[in-house]
């Protein structure tokens, strides 16, 4: 059996690898790169969300819900994994997305259903329980995003990557990754940590939250395609989204505000910390989101890419990355220091401040400073140096701990 704190491990790892490969994008403008500048994305990207965000989930899915008599068999899902995700990261940058590529994302997609049956047969949930409810629309919101994958190969084909429906197969996947698979397994993982620790929230007030937070992630994903200019009820139900969302992030501010006394005490102060962060940025999240419903601002994040990629990094960087490390803290998977944490955090948020700062001057058409992309790069190292920190202090408690006699 393949243990717990060796997959985080291992997805650590990824991180680490998707880091470095953004640190290489950001290096484009400032030297010369004998690299495909579109090869080196399509890498970072997949690593990052399918190698670090997926087998980080995943295994906290793995050690807190599964049955101890089935996590043997998990091993093959794990393993095969690991082969399609290194296929990706093997050949995104010498191919693209070419043959092989093509194959090893498909064969992870497989991969990801086999996980999903492999979970609902094996979980050790009561099925009352909320934190189930939100696992198991979160793995449903994964499997659902995987259609704008499978989409694009048919749209290539037929209508060619530069129609619209082209870009909107891939904010149709970004979407139900970010909004759905992301936030919803979070969710559950925090609505179990609730749960382990004796906090009983009303069964209304969960309900709600649930009910709201399906309704907001379906038709949020309408303000995604505003800026085709498409018809009014697409406008109207992109609206309702937002509607839907806000209402959801109310009833959670209400259930944070209500037990946060017991969540201080059963957490470090730091990582208390940490967790107000987290709802900081979430609450940024759903401020951008929600302006991005009105059509000028969604055209407009349409045509400045900063916007886009600022707000995806809110989400991956600042939500669900520290998210991930924080419950794999609380559950002893890792190690996550207070040092290189913050070193880390240092560098997400002075780099947002970057990125939305060009957004900005490029909005009312006024000049960046000099040597802008030169800065973006010395303070964006600081987010590979604070994981690579945390990876080589777990590596080396790992190591330590097997060269320990019996």
């Amino acid at each position: 059996m393949i243990k717990a704190k060796t997959q985080s491990l291992i997805a650590l790892a990824y991180f680490l690898i998707a880091s470095s490969l953004g640190i290489v994008l950001r290096l484009f403008p400032t030297a010369n790169i004998n690299a495909n500048y579109k090869f080196i994305v399509h890498t970072h990207s997949h690593i990052a969300l399918l190698g670090w965000v997926y087998i980080g989930l995943t295994t906290l899915i793995f050690h807190l819900f599964i049955k101890d008599e089935a996590k043997k068999r998990y091993s093959k899902i794990f393993l095969v994994t690991q082969i399609t995700i290194i296929g990706m990261l093997i050949s995104f940058p010498i191919t693209g997305y070419a043959l092989f590529s093509i194959i090893f994302s498909t064969l992870f997609i497989i991969c990801s259903y086999w996980f999903y049956a492999f979970y609902r047969k094996n979980n050790n949930f009561n099925k009352n329980s909320y934190a189930s409810k939100f696992i198991n629309a979160s793995l449903l919101f994964m499997i659902l995003s995987s259609i704008g994958p499978w989409a694009l190969g048919i749209i290539m084909n037929t209508l060619g990557s530069t129609s619209h429906w082209y870009k909107n197969a891939i904010y149709f996947y970004l979407h139900f990754q970010y909004n759905g698979w992301f936030i919803f397994c979070l969710l559950g993982i925090f609505f179990n940590f609730l749960e382990k620790n004796a906090i009983a929230i009303p069964k209304k007030v969960s309900s709600d939250f649930y009910r709201l937070m399906i309704f907001s992630c379906i038709l949020t994903v309408f303000s995604s395609f505003l800026w085709t200019e498409p018809p009014f009820i697409i406008y109207f139900l992109a609206i309702m989204g937002v509607f839907y969302q806000l209402f959801a992030y109310l009833k959670f501010y209400q259930i944070i505000k209500k037990y946060k006394a017991i969540i201080k005490k059963r957490t470090s102060f730091f990582f208390y910390k940490i967790i107000n962060l987290v709802f900081i940025f979430f609450s940024l999240k759903i401020a951008m989101q929600s302006i991005t419903a009105i059509p000028y601002f969604a055209a407009l994040s349409f045509q400045i890419k900063g916007f886009v990629i600022g707000y995806l990094h809110l989400v991956f960087l600042g939500i669900t990355s520290l998210s991930i490390l924080f419950f794999l803290h609380q559950n002893k998977l890792l190690n996550v220091s207070k040092r290189f944490t913050i070193i880390y955090l240092i560098g997400f948020i002075l780099s947002e401040i970057f990125i939305f700062y060009k957004v900005f001057c490029n909005w009312q058409q006024i000049s960046v400073i000099d040597n802008y992309y030169i800065v973006l790069v010395l303070i964006s190292a600081l987010m590979p140096i604070g994981i690579l920190g945390i990876f080589a202090s777990n590596l080396r408690t790992t190591f330590s701990t097997l060269k320990k006699p019996l």
